[in-house]
């Protein structure tokens, strides 16, 4: 089990963020935009997921995953909160969120099903953000000349989403979920996360002006798909989900936990005192 600590960011997000607020560069600002735009929606599904998860859970269980199922959603809920209001900084520039109500059509149509089905959807875009985060906190120059308080916002983000990568997954497999719903969820996720992704990254693009000009195509094409972009870097551990006996934890790096401890003053830990 994981030691989960919620803590509250201390950055100003009631300031107007600029533009192309990702180091002056149109497409990482706008592909950066996309996947905030789906946190809010994101997060709160997946708290609800591990509510749920937790809840059926019978009560000698419930107790071992009780603590981190807490932190876990506290973690996910001050995320939630966070990027609705960085959200609402970005979309003063004519940004429109087509992802979100697509995602709440979709994820509507969850909440009937069997709870490890939403674990399952879970722990496969949990595996998606932890391994995100995990290139993030290995090339932060990604984030070379952004504002400082955005550069801790996305770090900090990074950080705690591989902290918390195996919660859903263990509560999943504690609800005796089988192997052959986690790798068919993982399939469908991935279609739908990468096509959204692109999707509203687009759309941003477009809003922007700066869909067609080659600037925008060469930093994608670099960020992406260079020799350390992030797709490229991200496949091999995104396909270590399908291999037997598979755990988030056997990617364990000390990366969240060296950015957590050097960047102590940025937030402080709810529920302590200073």
């Amino acid at each position: 089990m994981t030691d989960l600590v919620v803590r509250r960011l201390l950055i100003d997000l009631e300031s107007p963020v600029q533009r192309h607020w990702c180091g002056g560069d149109a497409f990482r600002s706008a592909f950066f935009g996309a996947l905030s735009m789906s946190f809010p929606i994101g997060e709160q599904f997946f708290i609800d997921s591990v509510r749920a998860g937790l809840k059926a859970l019978p009560p000698e269980q419930q107790a071992r995953f009780k603590d981190e199922a807490q932190g876990f959603i506290g973690q996910e809920a001050t995320h939630r909160r966070i990027h609705a209001l960085f959200n609402e900084q970005i979309q003063q520039h004519g940004l429109v969120n087509d992802w979100e109500p697509r995602a709440r059509k979709r994820l509507a149509l969850i909440t009937s099903l069997d709870p490890r089905h939403g674990l399952a959807i879970t722990a496969a875009n949990e595996h998606f953000t932890a391994l995100f985060a995990e290139w993030m906190l290995s090339h932060p120059e990604c984030l070379d000349g952004t504002e400082p308080r955005l550069k801790t916002l996305w770090l900090w983000h990074s950080a705690e989403e591989a902290e918390h990568k195996c919660t859903a997954f263990d509560l999943y497999q504690a609800l005796g979920g089988s192997e052959h719903w986690r790798l068919k969820w993982m399939r469908r996720v991935t279609v739908i996360f990468l096509f959204d992704t692109l999707r509203q990254t687009l759309n941003n693009l477009q809003r922007d002006g700066t869909l067609w000009r080659w600037s925008t195509w060469t930093s994608a094409a670099r960020f992406l798909f260079g020799p350390q972009g992030m797709i490229r870097a991200s496949i091999k551990p995104w396909r270590a989900w399908f291999q037997n006996g598979f755990h988030p934890a056997q990617q364990h790096s000390t990366l969240s936990e060296n950015w957590l401890r050097e960047n102590a003053p940025s937030y402080s830990v709810v529920g302590q005192r200073s």
